[in-house]
């Protein structure tokens, strides 16, 4: 039972930063469609770039990517998957 429960922990551990990333792309991808949508509005005269949601977004993307990516190189650097350069030097 025990094994079950560290394994579905490091599974959550893994799927978090993967939807936060995910979010953060989302938020990104809807800011620019919402952005590139309005210059095809005429009724609107002014067309303003959501500034702050993008950049919540960019952020959640790039540390939900760069945990993945850091767990990743981690663990195949300890099961010494990695090229020569990236080897511990011991």
């Amino acid at each position: 039972m025990k094994l079950k429960t560290s394994r579905f922990i490091a599974i959550l551990i893994l799927v978090i930063p993967g939807i936060a990333a995910m979010i953060g792309f989302l938020k990104m991808k809807d800011t620019i469609f919402l952005y590139m949508s309005n210059h095809g509005d005429d009724a609107l005269t002014t067309i303003t770039f959501d500034w702050l949601n993008f950049i919540i977004g960019l952020i959640l993307f790039l540390c939900g990517i760069s945990f993945l990516a850091g767990w990743t190189f981690f663990r195949d650097r300890k099961r010494n998957y990695v090229g020569p350069r990236f080897r511990k030097k011991a």
